[in-house]
């Protein structure tokens, strides 16, 4: 069995501050060494569960924030960035049984982690067909439309929730919440622990786990520079709707991740 785990870092238990995020930064070398941990677990998990090859994404900034010393001989490391529609899941095909994300985090417009973002800080949402879109949620749409499951989620308790929305079976983790500018987060020990337990389960309940995936999507992106808008209304079938928002339609994931990838 083949899995693959994106992992990002916003959504690793004990980050709270943007210095957190940036490699050099003197917050950075805790924050992932969580993350490293975190990935390790869930990696564990899986193959508790049967995995034989687990692919592992960095998919935090720079791609290079996780030490890959000390995991199975089962994983295999997408370090970088590939430089496709795909993203956080770049290297992800048909092939795989299951797809876990580790470190995900709130999106732009969700109040429930101080450092709540979609792709950039350079956004006040995206939506899809009307909804508040998550780097989760363009993700595991664009696995579903794969055939890929997403089944098993960790990161703050607000996309946790949001994930339920889509997904009542998908296993999840909530390993902090967020107030303000606040963070309350749980040991770094018992969030492994829950982690390798319910990526088990994850992996093991995929049968069940199932995203509908749209026929038509249409992409809103509410900019915080107006020129970001008016530049990105020069791509094809982009819109602009207002001073700060635009409009792409698309007939797969695919096609709209390739938009999203020029344009924000």
């Amino acid at each position: 069995m083949k899995v693959y785990i994106s992992v990002d870092l916003e959504g690793v238990t004990g980050t709270t501050s943007w210095e957190c995020t940036n490699l050099g930064n003197i917050e950075h070398g805790a924050a992932a060494a969580q993350m490293k941990q975190e990935a390790l677990a869930a990696a564990l998990g899986a193959i508790d569960a049967g995995a034989t090859e687990v692919y592992i994404k960095d998919a935090h900034d720079t791609g290079r924030n996780i030490d890959i010393t000390g995991f199975p001989k089962e994983c295999r490391f997408i370090r970088d960035w590939i430089c496709d529609p795909a993203s956080m899941v770049g290297g992800l095909d048909e092939t795989f049984d299951a797809l876990l994300f580790v470190g995900y985090h709130s999106p732009a417009g969700f109040n429930r982690n101080p450092l709540s973002h979609t792709m950039n800080l350079g956004n006040n949402y995206v939506r899809f067909n009307g909804q508040i879109c998550s780097e989760f949620l363009m993700h595991a749409l664009y696995a579903a439309e794969l055939g890929v499951p997403a089944v098993f989620l960790s990161g703050d308790q607000g996309l946790c929730d949001h994930a339920h929305e889509y997904d009542s079976q998908i296993r999840t983790v909530a390993v902090k919440d967020g107030i303000g500018g606040a963070t309350i987060s749980i040991t770094p020990e018992e969030a492994c622990r829950q982690i390798r337990e319910q990526a088990k389960e994850g992996v093991l309940n995929r049968a069940n786990c199932h995203m509908d995936v749209p026929e038509t999507l249409t992409m809103e992106i509410c900019f915080k520079e107006h020129s970001k808008a008016y530049r990105a209304s020069f791509f094809p079938g982009v819109k602009q709707t207002g001073p700060y928002t635009v409009e792409y339609t698309g007939h797969s994931v695919k096609e709209v991740a390739s938009c999203r990838m020029f344009i924000l």
